[in-house]
């Protein structure tokens, strides 16, 4: 059952349609995804579903009584007010009607007041409060101005949720959370009893969290069930076979214009039937939306920089007497590309300006290497003047720029990160979020540089572009440091990842994040296996004994029980049996046939393809517990 829905929806910002005819409709506990290119006017559509802003034309059809609460990409909150005060206004109705049955006005519908207390469960609307502040790890009594950027998108999301909406909308929840809050507001959605609509870039989160994607493509509004790595599969093979109806249509049209120009003798014999057919392909062309072209990427690396790019000794960093960096070690070399992990606050940005020798550490030792020429893309877009035009942005003072030995006019460069020429001269202040990084990157790589920093690059970018930036990173000759919680991004990405592990405790993992968890849980294990046995307690009341040597020796690992070696024995053949079946899954979802099945077999073979993923690591993690023993 709908509960939200739109239909022949058209919207336009000057000649571009955002909205051309397309139709959509929200489920009843659906989660959905909502995707598509930058600028393809996806905020406007939340905004038009939440009647914040309305349709040029179309139809919106609301459930009877339904409420929806809507969550901005950066949401708007009282500075000055304390947590508790911010997240008390998604229950405002509540407290207004406590307030008003309180007072006593002898000319007020007391018994109105109390029945629609009781509908909204008014009465206790500051436990509600306390309980989602305790659920989402906040402290109401702190000021919401002094709060970092994560902090406040809880403070956001804990406000729409105290509400207790049918409906919830979220633009871009993950921008400015860190991974474990990324992780803990994924199970808080799968949690969520409402229907969830969100847009987001981050492939992981959309793959956890969303059991269905819709895709704004070209004004049109098309769904695919499943989550996003089902999408991907089912939108390669739409798009070929569009691609091919497109090529054949193209070739019939020119045959017909080719007829139509014949000489005198075909235009007394030519149809009437025909020209209309021809003129109405002439129509149809016109009318047609291709696909968006790609972003080109490419960089000049500028020279190589020295084999040994820095090589910090035991360097430790405090502030305040707390410690960011604590006795940290690590050698960066040429064509290394890095990852940096941790909360937010945790001191990345620290610990990076120490690896790039701009500031120093209290203790310890950071060697530099030679020819090193950096390159910024700066998180927050400070760099940017947003009354400058884009070309200026990338070419202050020429209309041309040289990357390696090419010479390109700026207005053609721009058009490599898909900005038109009608653009160039518009200044930066209109571009959305999305195209702004998207010009903080073309401007990026308008410089030579061997070693690139890239602090969030992935905010706001779309899915496509997302996807481009990550394979030119893998070809780029130079080093690459990432500050990212966009865990695809760093697996697609970086050789090793830098860790905080808490206390100003930094450590080097080989590989992405999906690496440093699979290595730090088997660390985990280990160190429990080896703990010391715990020693008996004396029976109370005489005085516990002192443990002896012997005591505390490490327990020996048992030998294998029967059971356990049968087991162990059978875990080859179990796990091939499995790799089989996942070899045929992945053909099938890679092909064709598949998609011509209906909705419920597409669900039927993801869904499986998942199982087989999770029992797959459960059984390679059974087989090192008990090959060690």
């Amino acid at each position: 059952m709908a509960v939200l829905s739109i239909s022949n929806a058209h919207l336009a910002y000057g000649h571009v349609a955002l909205l051309d005819g397309a139709s959509f409709s929200l489920e009843m506990g659906e989660r959905v995804g909502l995707i598509g290119r930058n600028g393809t006017g996806k905020s406007s559509l939340l905004k038009i579903l939440a009647q914040i802003d309305k349709l040029d034309d179309g139809l919106l059809q609301l459930q009877q009584g339904l409420t929806s609460v809507y969550v901005p990409q950066e949401p708007e909150l009282r500075p000055e007010a304390t947590i508790f005060d911010v997240v008390s206004e998604g229950v405002a109705e509540a407290k207004a009607l406590r307030e008003r049955y309180e007072i006593h006005d002898p000319e007020d519908d007391l018994e109105w007041v109390a029945e629609r207390i009781e509908h909204l469960g008014a009465w206790n609307w500051e436990q509600r409060v306390e309980e989602t502040l305790q659920r989402l790890n906040l402290d109401g009594s702190r000021i919401v101005g002094a709060l970092s950027g994560g902090l406040k998108k809880r403070v956001a999301l804990a406000r729409a949720l105290v509400a207790q909406p049918d409906v919830l909308l979220l633009d871009e929840p993950t921008n400015h959370l860190d991974l474990d809050a990324i992780t803990w507001l994924e199970e808080l959605l799968n949690g969520f009893k409402g229907s969830l609509l969100l847009i987001t870039h981050d492939r992981s989160f959309l793959d956890n969290v969303a059991n269905r994607i819709v895709e704004l493509d070209r004004g049109q509004l098309r769904g695919y069930p499943g989550n996003f790595a089902a999408f991907t599969a089912a939108k390669a093979y739409e798009l070929e076979n569009e691609a091919l109806f497109n090529a054949r249509f193209d070739k019939l049209l020119a045959q017909e214009e080719i007829w139509i120009r014949k000489g005198v003798e075909a235009r007394r014999t030519r149809s009437v039937a025909r020209i209309q057919r021809l003129e109405a392909m002439r129509l149809q062309h016109a009318a047609r939306r291709d696909v968006q072209g790609k972003v080109k990427l490419d960089i000049d690396t500028g020279g190589a920089s020295g084999k040994i790019v820095a090589e910090l000794d035991t360097v430790s960093k405090s502030y305040g007497g707390r410690a960011i960096v604590r006795d940290f070690s690590a050698t960066i070399l040429r064509g290394d590309k890095v990852g940096l992990v941790g909360a937010n606050g945790a001191g990345k940005t620290t610990l990076l300006k120490m690896i790039l020798g701009q500031l120093a550490p209290d203790t310890g030792k950071v060697q530099m290497g030679s020819k090193i020429n950096v390159a910024y893309f700066d998180q927050m877009r400070d760099v940017l003047d947003l009354d400058a035009t884009l070309a200026d942005t990338i070419s202050p003072g020429s209309e041309w720029i040289e990357i390696g030995n090419q010479r390109k006019h700026v207005k053609s460069y721009l058009g490599d990160f898909l900005f038109s020429p009608a653009r160039a001269n518009s200044p930066v202040k209109s571009l959305s979020g999305g195209e702004r990084n998207r010009l903080l990157l073309a401007r990026l790589f308008a410089r030579p540089a061997n070693v690139l920093v890239l602090d969030e690059p992935t905010n706001d970018l779309d899915i496509e572009t997302l996807e481009l930036l990550e394979e030119l990173l893998a070809d780029y000759d130079g080093t690459v440091f990432l500050v990212s919680h966009d865990r695809r991004f760093l697996d697609n990405v970086v050789t090793s990842t830098i860790v905080n592990e808490g206390d100003g405790r930094w450590r080097e993992y080989e590989g992405g994040v999906q690496d440093w968890l699979i290595q730090s849980k088997r660390a985990a294990a280990l160190r429990a296996k080896n703990e010391p046995a715990a020693v008996a307690s004396a029976p109370a009341p005489a005085p516990a004994p002192v443990a002896s040597p012997d005591a505390l020796v490490v327990a020996k690992p048992k030998k294998l029980s029967y059971k356990e070696q049968r087991e162990l024995d059978e875990l080859p053949q179990r796990i091939a049996a499995l790799e089989a079946e996942q070899t045929q899954l992945n053909a099938l979802l890679n092909g064709s046939e598949l998609y011509s099945q209906g909705a419920a077999r597409i669900a039927e073979v993801t869904a499986r393809a998942g199982e087989i993923d999770e029992q797959l690591l459960a059984l390679m993690e059974r087989w090192e517990v008990l090959d060690a023993k």
